[in-house]
């Protein structure tokens, strides 16, 4: 049986073991028949998703001269392509995250290149990665309340990386044992500076998949891992975890699901720009192009997580020569642009857009406002964070305070049990746009759960969405329109399939 006890360590007996060793049993043993079909069909539009994010990060300079170091990403070793594929899905912030974790960036890009290497079926490939996003979930959800977060957890593909590889490979449950637990001995720990102020973001999900390959090969040849890496009082939770939630990591197997709560992005940034980039293309369709001269003010009110990001970003961010890595993180530059041409896409990334004086010049005239009822909604729902809150109850009040003070902990007010089931999941990163024109007119547009982030319109039409997002990255037609027939594609087809979509 498992206990924890009041530090937030888990106490296990020999009947059950650790964490790791559950969650390591039940995904190696993990077969297609095991899952929802909601779930695969999830998986199929999480794939096509990914590879859309891989496309646009292979199209800009950066990607070519990641490429040009490392290789392409579908060379003759999976190992490699599966960390240059990582690279290129990433550094644009245009991958898809759930509770907990920017996932795709591993969980897809692994399997991808595996199931390329191994010419496995259509199936086969969904299920690891189904796997793959239930293991990187469920360890980042247990250090979710801690210092690093979003892209910063690259912990995540650590997990997802090990999980997408060998479950492509049918692996053991020793070998996935011994995998991830020389991987989680050497957790990496990003720098805000280099993140920031480099194109060291190019190597963000590179550097932990590397590991993660790494860890595989030695426990392939025998080396060992420790079992209780995650909850012993000097493992991984003790560093990365300010709560510890050792329980989050095998809770419900097989029968709550993480991959319920994918959101997918609909736009490079963030975290927290795709409702405010929402709301300005629903102003520029109703106002139509306008000039930063005619403009008085533009107020975004969002939650504290995007002003928090945002507030990161500002200080690096001033003008067409600002750093990449930290322009993906700003809030003023896409409203702008989403203000002015009605879209923000990958290519505004790049010149001679990122150059346009008019861009920078209504970002003078933006200006971010907390929404306390925004971010009260954001912890009410499960991603990125308000689940685990739920899971620590009181335990998350240092952690709160952290984040946001006191204010923030009156906000959440009455700690709810974190057992929900996330088949109704939402991802509430809210966002309210005003614009104030010269002429005394005022335009407004909120909205509480961005295009594509987990909800009810995101379960209802993200296999449409996911088509239309590979498509506006140039995705032939033919790769979009057979996603949603993944499952019941052969090892020659998968492979065909992939390789159209990625060396067209």
């Amino acid at each position: 049986m498992t206990s924890v006890s009041s530090d937030g360590m888990v106490h296990t007996s020999p009947a059950s073991g650790t964490p790791l060793e559950e969650l390591a049993r039940w995904a190696a043993e993990l077969r297609p028949q095991d899952i929802p079909g909601r779930v695969l069909d999830l998986a199929a539009s999480q794939v096509l998703s990914q590879l859309a994010s891989i496309r646009a990060g292979l199209a800009h300079p950066l990607g070519r001269r990641l490429v040009a170091a490392f290789g392409h990403p579908l060379q003759r070793d999976p190992r490699t392509a599966a960390s240059v594929l990582a690279a290129l899905g990433s550094w644009l912030n245009l991958d898809d995250t759930a509770y907990a974790g920017h996932l795709s960036n591993s969980t897809v890009a692994v399997p991808l290149a595996f199931a390329h290497a191994r010419q496995l079926d259509g199936v086969s490939l969904l299920t690891a990665v189904v796997a793959a996003n239930e293991c990187a979930a469920r360890i980042t959800a247990s250090a979710t309340l801690g210092p690093l977060r979003g892209q910063s957890a690259v912990h995540t593909h650590l997990a997802g990386a090990v999980a997408g590889r060998l479950h492509c490979d049918q692996a053991s449950s020793e070998l996935w044992e011994d995998s991830l637990g020389l991987a989680f001995s050497m957790p990496n720990w990003p720098l805000m500076r280099g993140f920031l102020a480099s194109d060291a973001r190019l190597l963000n999900a590179f550097t932990p998949v590397r590991t993660a390959m790494d860890a595989c090969d030695a426990a392939v040849a025998g080396l060992r891992g420790a079992p209780d890496i995650l909850d012993h009082p000097d493992g991984f939770l003790a560093r990365f975890a300010t709560v510890p939630l050792p329980q989050a990591v095998a809770k419900g197997l097989g029968e709550r699901w993480h991959t319920d709560t994918l959101s997918f992005k609909m736009h490079p940034g963030g975290p927290g720009i795709d409702a405010a980039v929402d709301c300005a293309a629903e102003i520029h369709a109703e106002l139509g192009p306008l000039r930063p001269e005619d403009v008085a003010e533009v107020v975004v009110e969002a939650s504290l997580y995007t002003l928090f990001a945002g507030r990161y970003a500002s200080s690096y961010v001033d003008g067409p020569g600002s750093p990449l890595g930290a322009l993906v993180l700003d809030v003023p530059y896409p409203v702008a642009t989403a203000l002015l041409t009605g879209e923000f896409s990958v290519d505004d990334f790049t010149s001679p857009r990122v150059d346009d004086p008019r861009r920078w010049e209504l970002t003078q005239r933006i200006r971010l406002v907390h929404d306390t009822e925004m971010t009260r909604q954001l912890f009410r729902s499960e991603a990125p964070f308000g689940e685990a809150v739920r899971e620590a109850g009181v335990r998350a009040v240092p952690w709160l305070k952290s984040f946001g003070g006191d204010e923030l902990v009156e906000l959440v007010g009455t700690f709810e049990e974190g057992d929900r089931d996330f088949t109704r999941a939402t991802k509430a990163t809210g966002s309210r746009v005003s614009v104030r024109l010269k002429d005394g007119r005022v335009v407004t547009r909120s909205r509480l759960i961005p295009v594509g982030a987990a909800g009810p319109e995101t379960r209802s039409r993200h296999a449409e969405m996911m088509r239309a997002k590979f498509l506006a990255v140039g995705g032939p037609e033919s790769v979009a329109d057979s996603a949603s027939g993944l499952p019941y594609m052969t090892p020659p087809e998968v492979r065909r399939w992939i390789e159209s979509a990625l060396l067209d």
